[in-house]
Order: structure tokens, then C-alpha cells, then sequence
């Protein structure tokens, strides 16, 4: 196997930390070619789609590419800020906070940046890049609480890939997931109270996270016991009674049956039923997106007002919420536990002097 060239090696360069906020992605632009560029390495992942590549390859370029490419662009478009993606801008915003509180919090050693697992900026890339400027300890985040083969990892997977071509592999920390960690539900049930202070209450919270199909869970994944634990813990900081809240699976793909129930028949079914309110949040996500912005703040929306509902509130996601941020500091700084990130003046004023030493030593030796 051929390695990647390393980059060029600087006796008595003093190693840093990085964190790496990683999410799902998204298309360079609202537009059907974009679109198609973005879909097709996410659908071309074998931990999104379990179907052998060579029959799935066929489908996906001849009967989903062609169609599907041009009407998701469409719903890019209903969503797009001036400023770009809503994913995009607001992974962005969450990693720029990160860095600044964990600078407040003592961590001046230690670089936050992100990536995304398909589209631009490419997590690969971004590995590299913070080889080339000295990082040897690295702690990827994925933007995902809870975790699932199908998501957190697909990010291993292209982790693993990457470093399996470099010689000189920085050390690395994995954060699987979070779902029932304070900080996370402390900043979910902070969100939800805002807004009821702001907005009112309504008769249900309806708790909707992505779907994933109902196989995953018979093999194994715990995603779907992941999802749950997060609504029981939420549910018991708001104080709400089993029958105020539901969880229900959206982002529906296929003939094949997902976890269930699915959102939005849940939403048609509880108008039906004469509820007049409802609130829908999505605390699978950490950012706003397509599927929460378009599917569940205008279809879902929709699916509720057309059978009799009146009163539709949409909960943002966490996006760049101050008590998120402080959330994700807290869960960084468990995975940060052991290395230097937080030295003193005196302790980084030594570890200078000793790269000092170090490259004169290195000078007289020829190297």
C-alpha cells in the first residue's frame, strides 16, 4: 500500500488538540446538479443503504438520480438562507462558539473545526489539514446524540478509511454519542421552555426524530432505544405526563417498513382526534435542515392544518443556542480529560523552551 506523504516534519514543533465537529452534509447549492452530486455519495454509502452496491447502483443512477435530484433542489430552495445551507451555517456557528467558550473555560490549546461526512468541507480533507498545522491528538464529535450504524458510523467508517493511508497516525478519541448526557437534555428542555414562554403551550409535544428502517433495530442498532431514553429524559425535566408527549420517526425512504409511528399519520391522526395544538420538535438534530425546516415546518405543518388542526408550532433545533454550546463544551471536555489543553503560562512558557532545545539539538545533529 502507498502512504500519503507526510507533511514536512519540523523538530521541536509542540503538538496541539483538535476537535472535530462532524455532520451529515449537505449540496453546495439549491440546485438539481448540486443535488445530484450530494445524493449520490450519500445514498452511495453502504451504511445508509444495505443493498447489494452492484443491484442498488443500477437503481439509484436510473430510477432515484434522475428524479429525486430535481425535487429535493426544490425543497433546498424553499429553506436556503442568503448566507447558505441552514446545516451548513449553523455547524459553522457551533463550532466557532465551541472554540471560543472552551477558551473561556481554560482550553487555549485546543482548535475546534468542522466537517461534513459528505459534501464539502470533506471530513478527509479537514484530517489533513489539521495534520499539516501539528495536530496529533484529535476528538471527533459527531453532530448526532444518539447513535446509529446508519450515521455515527458511517463517520468511523470514513475516519478509518482516511487514516488507513497515513504513516503517522494522530491519537484519536471517538464520541459514540450523547443522548442522555446532562448537558444535552438540559439544552433540549431550556429550548422547549423558551419557546412555551414565548409562544404557549401546546396539548402535545411531539418529539420526531429521523427514521431509520425497522431491520437496523432486529440487527442490533440501538438507535431506536437511544431515541427513547432521550423523550424519557426530556419528558422528566419538563415535568410532562406520558400522555402530554409522543416520539414518532420521520424521513420515511422506500417500500421497506421504518420505525415506528411515523410522524406525520401521528399528526394527521391526532387533528382527527380534535387536538387543536400541537408542538413538534426534532431533538435528533442538532441543527436545522431540510428535514426539519421543509419536511416537518412545512409538510407536517400541512398534513396537521388539512385534517383539522389549527395551531401548528414548530420548536427550532438546538443550532447555536448558548445553553447548547455549553452543553457540547461539556461533553468535549469529558474527551479531552488527560491531555494538555488547559496549561498554564509557566507550563506552556517550558514546553516552548523544550522545542527550543529541541530543534537547536536536531540543527547540530544535521537533521
Amino acid at each position: 500500500m502507498a502512504f500519503n506523504q507526510e507533511p514536512p516534519h519540523e523538530h521541536g514543533t509542540i503538538a496541539t488538540s483538535a476537535i472535530v465537529l462532524v455532520n451529515l452534509g449537505t449540496p453546495d447549492a439549491p440546485t438539481k446538479q448540486a443535488v445530484r452530486r450530494y445524493l449520490k455519495q450519500f445514498l452511495l454509502d453502504p451504511r445508509v443503504v444495505e443493498i447489494p452496491l452492484a443491484v442498488w447502483n443500477v437503481i439509484l443512477r436510473l430510477a432515484i438520480l434522475p428524479f429525486r435530484s430535481g425535487q429535493s433542489a426544490k425543497k433546498y430552495a424553499s429553506i436556503w438562507r442568503r448566507d447558505g445551507s441552514p446545516l451548513m451555517v449553523y455547524t459553522q456557528r457551533q463550532a466557532a462558539a465551541l472554540q471560543a467558550l472552551l477558551g473561556q473555560r481554560g482550553h487555549h490549546d485546543v482548535a475546534v473545526t468542522m466537517a461534513m461526512r459528505y459534501g464539502s468541507p470533506a471530513l478527509p480533507d479537514v484530517l489533513d489539514d489539521l495534520k499539516a498545522r501539528g495536530v496529533d491528538r484529535i476528538v471527533v464529535l459527531p453532530a448526532y446524540p444518539q447513535y446509529s450504524g446508519t450515521t455515527t458510523a458511517s463517520i468511523w467508517d470514513a475516519v478509518f478509511d482516511h487514516f488507513k493511508k497515513v504513516r503517522n497516525i494522530p491519537e484519536l478519541r471517538l464520541v459514540k454519542h450523547y443522548h442522555d448526557h446532562d448537558g444535552y437534555i438540559e439544552a433540549l428542555a431550556e429550548s422547549v421552555e423558551s419557546y412555551w414562554e414565548a409562544h404557549g403551550r401546546g396539548e402535545k409535544l411531539v418529539m420526531s426524530f429521523h427514521g431509520v428502517p425497522k431491520r437496523t433495530l432486529l440487527l442490533g442498532d440501538p438507535y431506536h432505544c437511544e431515541c427513547h431514553r432521550t423523550a424519557r429524559l426530556l419528558a422528566a425535566r419538563l415535568r410532562l405526563a406520558p400522555d402530554q408527549y409522543l416520539v414518532t420517526f420521520q424521513s420515511r425512504f422506500g417500500r421497506t417498513e421504518w420505525l415506528q409511528p411515523y410522524t406525520a399519520p401521528t399528526v394527521q391522526q391526532l387533528a382527527r382526534a380534535g387536538v387543536k395544538r400541537i408542538d413538534v420538535m426534532c431533538p435528533g438534530f442538532t441543527s436545522d435542515c431540510l428535514e426539519t425546516l421543509e419536511e416537518i415546518n412545512m409538510e407536517v405543518r400541512h398534513d396537521f392544518e388539512s385534517n383539522g388542526g389549527q395551531d401548528y408550532h414548530y420548536i427550532p433545533c438546538l443550532n447555536d443556542n448558548p445553553a447548547w454550546i455549553v452543553g457540547m463544551a461539556e461533553i468535549a471536555e469529558q474527551h479531552l480529560i488527560g491531555w494538555p489543553t488547559m496549561l498554564t503560562p509557566a507550563e506552556r512558557e517550558a514546553r516552548r523552551r523544550d522545542a527550543e532545545i529541541a530543534r537547536e539539538h536536531a540543527a547540530k545533529m544535521g537533521a
